[in-house]
């Protein structure tokens, strides 16, 4: 029985009040988003999908408006040898299991970047670099979209059960989870403070995309095209700056930052009201087994390193 568009989008009106009433995590957001797209039907999903990544950016910067600036160049500073070994390794590795389940070159590369960057983004800066075909690019993005799910929801639970501080689990979870929406979701599920530190080393990680899509282009031999810069990341640092600098700014901050996480769910939910049907049919599971087994490696090597150094 198919559900009508007056019906789905009175559903969708209901659950985004339930997912802004704060009764539900972050975490469920998503879950309940997926849901909605499954059982009812997203109709609306060339309009929501959009307004996913919009309000999303906008959550990001009204949380810089409860950062100050000098914790934001701390830890910017502190994970900056983690980021690059965690990226480094990931694309090296990335590589290798590429060729052991003998992944197609370009499909391997938007999956290994997509892991050591940020998701979605760094896929969809490579691809035109790399000249890769629509299907290599759902594929890449369908799979990254799986994994970010399974994090934003085991993550939390693992960091628990090994008992991370705040401030390592948000560095973990910046590490090691693809999307910046699924690394705020796990981060404010777990604390406060692991979220101001996932945020910012997160937002640091996204720079990378820069020199990765210039490499890219040198490695596949096509014209490198310019990376498009995360310009949202300038606002979050301006938002902090005017916090740092204007007390009467700062002492709003904390409402802002309940603002930016009412947003974060809002955006969790409208990603995952994008999930289709045709996304799990349409998987190449040479290619899935290739994303899985990375994020594993990469999940364990971020931890370890974030022990040890």
């Amino acid at each position: 029985m198919q559900i009508s568009k007056n019906v789905s989008l009175a559903i969708l009106v209901v659950l985004l009040a339930v997912v802004l009433s704060g009764y539900i995590s972050i975490g469920l957001s998503l879950i309940l988003g997926i849901a909605y797209a499954l059982i009812i039907g997203n109709p609306f999903r060339s309009k929501t999908q959009p307004y996913s990544a919009m309000i999303l950016k906008y959550s990001i910067v009204l949380m810089g408006f409860g950062l100050n600036i000098k914790e934001i160049a701390q830890t910017a500073q502190d994970s900056f040898l983690l980021t690059l070994l965690t990226i480094t390794f990931a694309l090296a590795v990335g590589y290798l299991i590429g060729r052991l389940f003998k992944v197609e070159s370009k499909l391997s590369f938007l999956i290994s970047g997509g892991t050591a960057i940020c998701g979605g983004s760094a896929i969809a800066a490579l691809a035109p670099t790399i000249q890769a075909k629509q299907s290599q690019i759902a594929l890449s993005m369908s799979i990254v979209f799986l994994l970010n799910g399974i994090g934003l929801l085991v993550y939390p639970e693992i960091g628990h059960y090994l008992q991370m501080t705040d401030s390592d689990f948000g560095l973990w979870s910046a590490l090691g989870i693809h999307d910046t929406s699924s690394v705020v979701g796990a981060a404010a599920s777990y604390s406060e403070e692991a979220l101001k530190v996932a945020t910012t080393a997160k937002l640091a990680r996204a720079l990378w995309i820069i020199p990765l899509v210039l490499m890219a282009g040198y490695l596949f031999k096509h014209k490198s095209e310019s990376g498009k810069f995360p310009i949202f990341i300038l606002f979050f640092i301006a938002a902090s700056l005017i916090s740092s600098f204007v007390p009467l700014i700062a002492s709003y901050g904390i409402y802002a930052g309940m603002l930016a996480k009412k947003g974060m769910a809002v955006s969790l939910f409208l990603i995952g009201a994008g999930f289709t049907r045709e996304t799990v049919k349409e998987l190449e599971y040479t290619a899935l087994w290739q994303g899985i087994v990375l994020w594993l490696l990469v999940s364990v090597f971020s931890y370890w390193v974030i022990q040890v150094i």
